[in-house]
């Protein structure tokens, strides 16, 4: 009964069966058709003492298992299909820009890993507002202004670019609230937000520079001289002048005035009393014109300016820009200033380049800087794709491949195992004995000898690098597989190795094969034993005596 009900509910087993085969077992049971045959209805209709107690339980198995392997096999056959396509929720940019520059074009029809899109939505520091949550995240609500309509949206962002100056000295044009709410938030940002508050403040990034300044030294990267005041209080006089007082954090030129003696000097240091605010003070730089050096992602310009009105200012009044080619030390410049904070994808140098011919590095921006040049179009174009590609990041979960730091300590060389190293100086009509690599060298007798040449000497210093194959190969070779007696392979002719020396004058190009350790130390023995001759009889006795010299060391070695 149990093979009966194995075989049963074999599915492979019920699907050969014959049509119409046990169809009355496939049957749904009701109350008018009975899953058992005839003769045994009749056998029921007698006195239960008669009828066979398992034979309505057993047929029932059978019913049972048929169906359920029918069933299985009808499910396997046909498997549900879900056409059902997948819509997911756009992704949300925040820009924070002026409505001069229109970023929703760069992002039209792009996607996210092909399957997210990107919606832009675009204000100024003055047109958001926000609340943060531990678990909620940050909620932006914007009221603005478009074609005489006022818009009034409240959404989350997925990732923030800021292009505005967080922070002025200007009535109301303090965001720095607004910086740290996008951060309590966990809103990502780029550059970052850590970095965007770091930038608030002038002096602060200052203190950067120094550190770079004193890590590389004023050759690489010339800072120029900058001393800082909290307040007025300690602005006596300065070292040198005419100098440059810049009151507070201001941009575009603002705040910044000219002393050209001490009298004036004092006249700057009650002004700063009544800002209350701090101050720094720079040597005046008679400059040639100024430079700036941009960097987006992995993309690099170089700007020059050069002011035309005459102001001592370059970046005020009528001033001639062109760009300029991109040298090695722009490019370190901007690779220097772009790990401040964390990292920064977006920044720029600004250097004054002065009469004297020197360089001085006065400032770095931010993601906020203002893009200048005929090449504007393909710097938001550079933007948009680090945006893309820092969203992505955010949506697969990775990470983006660290580029691996240049060390500048010099390359450990692992100690290698000591060959024994020989080579004949080859005389006129001898045969050139190539350099050989065996075991560790005696401690004393001639076949510790170490003949070579400067040319020979300069040829196998690279074989000191870790990693060499003929090393490995020499460093391998154990006393069982030494070279034995009447197995001398056939000499033929190869590529030089590695540390041979040139043959002399007169000498043939036939050249034997790599030597293990048996054939290094008979030809040691060789060449300090049997003095070198230039005719060819001398060389078929030496050839003799070296002969059985290696069948003497072999049957030595192979013991």
């Amino acid at each position: 009964m149990n093979f009966l009900r194995r075989r049963l509910s074999d599915s492979s087993f019920v699907a050969n069966l014959p049509n119409g085969y046990m169809m009355d077992l496939q049957r749904p049971e009701s109350p008018t058709s009975s899953p058992v045959s005839p003769a045994t209805e009749r056998k029921q209709q007698q006195p239960a003492a008669s009828a066979p107690p398992t034979g309505g339980g057993f047929l029932s198995s059978l019913s049972n298992a048929v169906k359920q392997s029918t069933q299985g096999i009808a499910g396997q056959a046909e498997p549900p299909v879900n056409t059902t396509p997948i819509v997911h929720k756009p992704k949300i940019l925040l820009v924070i820009d002026d409505m001069h520059t229109d970023w929703a074009k760069y992002f039209r029809g792009k996607k996210l890993n092909g399957e997210y899109e990107i919606r832009v939505e675009q204000a100024e520091f003055s047109e958001i507002n926000l609340a943060a949550y531990v678990n909620g995240g940050c909620m932006i609500d914007m009221q603005l202004v478009r074609n005489g309509t006022k818009v009034v949206r409240s959404f989350k962002p997925d990732l923030v670019l800021v292009r505005q100056h967080a922070y002025s000295m200007a009535q109301g044009e303090d965001f720095r609230s607004l910086i740290i709410g996008l951060q309590y938030g966990g809103v990502p940002g780029l550059n970052s937000l850590h970095s965007i508050y770091n930038f608030c403040s002038k002096p602060w990034v200052f203190s950067q520079l120094i550190k770079i300044f004193q890590s590389q030294g004023p050759e690489k990267f010339p800072l120029t001289e900058q001393t800082f005041f909290p307040n007025h209080k300690e602005m006596l006089t300065a070292a040198t002048f005419p100098v440059v007082v810049k009151l507070g954090h201001a941009h575009a030129g603002m705040g910044k005035v000219k002393v050209e003696s001490h009298y004036d000097f004092q006249d700057i240091a009650s002004v700063v009393a009544l800002a209350k605010t701090y101050a720094t003070t720079e040597p005046y730089i008679d400059s040639k014109y100024d430079v700036r050096i941009q960097k987006i992602g992995s993309n690099y310009k170089a700007y020059m300016r050069t002011s035309i009105s005459g102001n001592w200012k370059a970046n005020t009044g009528s001033a001639m820009l062109e760009q300029i080619a991109m040298s090695d030390r722009y490019r370190m410049w901007a690779d220097s200033c772009a790990e401040m904070f964390g990292g920064l994808d977006i920044c720029a140098v600004k250097a004054v380049h002065g009469k004297d011919g020197k360089d001085y590095i006065i400032e770095v921006m931010d993601s906020s800087m203002p893009l200048i040049g005929e090449h504007v179009e393909e710097d938001r174009l550079l933007i948009a794709d680090l945006v893309i590609t820092k969203m992505t990041q955010l949506v697969t979960g990775t990470q983006p491949p660290q580029p691996p730091l240049a060390s500048s300590q010099p390359q450990q060389i692992q100690p290698q195992p000591m060959k024994a190293q020989t080579q004949p100086q080859p005389g006129p009509g001898a045969q050139p004995k190539p350099a050989t690599q065996g075991g560790p060298r005696p401690a004393s007798g001639p076949q510790g000898s170490q003949l070579q040449n400067p040319q020979q000497q300069s040829a196998s210093q690279p074989q000191k690098s870790p990693g060499s194959p003929q090393q490995d190969r020499s460093a391998g070779t154990s006393p069982n597989q030494a070279f034995k007696p009447g197995a001398f392979p056939p000499q033929q002719p190869r590529p030089a190795a590695q540390g041979q020396g040139q043959p002399g004058p007169g000498t043939s190009q036939r050249q034997t094969p790599q030597l293990n350790k048996s054939q290094s130390l008979t030809n040691s023995f060789s060449v300090s034993e049997t003095p070198q001759r230039g005719n060819r009889n001398e060389d078929e006795a030496k050839a003799e005596t070296i002969r059985s010299l290696r069948q003497s060391f072999a049957s030595l070695f192979s013991d």
